[in-house]
């Protein structure tokens, strides 16, 4: 065997072993991660109502959100009842009305107010949503670097201990 084939094989096998050690790390953290994403939510209490749930979220009645998918059904919800709420308007828009008529409208400015907490909980969810879908990413990630490790420390090994075909 030359050195060529076997400084080649030393440099995937340290490559190698590297990505097999940070593959499971990867998915050891995300899987921590959706545990704390889930642990977060389900100490919020929320919970879909039995009845009134648009036909696209009827299947979550009376279901607690504990999960990312969840929390972005509940966030679809909390939208449409801003929508029905504030005839569509957003907290900003809403506020320039409200500037509009001089700050001195109280139905605007609890429709302000309806507007803000309404948008804030669903940017929460929205939130707790997107690192649920970075947790699968990582954890995919994890995986494949696992695979892609163990496949570079098969092959140096192969490159390093040299075939019974070479002289």
């Amino acid at each position: 065997m030359d050195g060529t084939h076997r400084r080649a094989g030393t440099l995937l096998g340290t490559v190698g072993a590297a990505l097999a050690v940070a593959g499971p790390v990867m998915l050891v953290r995300a899987r921590g991660g959706r545990k704390q994403i889930r642990t977060e939510l389900t100490a919020q209490k929320i919970t879909f109502p039995d009845r009134g749930l648009p036909a696209d979220l009827r299947a979550h009645a009376g279901h607690s959100v504990e999960t990312g998918p969840e929390a972005l059904a509940y966030a679809e919800f909390i939208k449409g009842n801003l929508v029905r709420a504030t005839g569509g308007r957003t907290y900003a828009e809403i506020t320039a009305e409200l500037h509009a008529a001089g700050g001195e409208d109280e139905q605007l400015s609890r429709l302000r107010q309806t507007a803000f907490m309404g948008q804030s909980l669903r940017a929460s969810l929205m939130s707790a949503y997107q690192a649920w879908q970075i947790t699968t990413l990582v954890a995919g990630l994890g995986a494949a670097l696992t695979g892609l490790g163990v496949a570079l420390v098969v092959t140096a090994d192969t490159l390093t201990s040299g075939s019974p075909n070479r002289p």
